[in-house]
């Protein structure tokens, strides 16, 4: 991660995950951070066949609690997610 702005946040790493793993430990990672009140974190989950990322995005899209995610501008194996962290 090169992005100087990005390389201090939080973040996991779902390499080797398969989409369920990857389901569960999106869901972790999310509760954990909104629970530290963090407003913005990343999910790394690689490029491969994008199976991963697909099931990080659907996750994404059904948790209230995140205000928006979009994908990396540098680097397309990484989600950047803004929490609502203000409750």
């Amino acid at each position: 991660m090169n992005d100087i702005f990005l390389k201090n946040l939080p973040y996991i790493d779902l390499h080797g995950y398969d989409m369920d793993s990857a389901r569960v430990a999106t869901n972790d990672f999310i509760n954990d951070n909104l629970l530290m009140k963090n407003p913005k974190v990343l999910i790394i989950h690689g490029k491969g066949k994008g199976l991963v990322k697909k099931s990080v995005q659907d996750t994404l899209a059904h948790r209230k609690e995140v205000r928006q995610f979009y994908i990396d501008n540098f680097n397309d194996g990484v989600t950047i997610v803004h929490l609502n962290v203000d409750n």
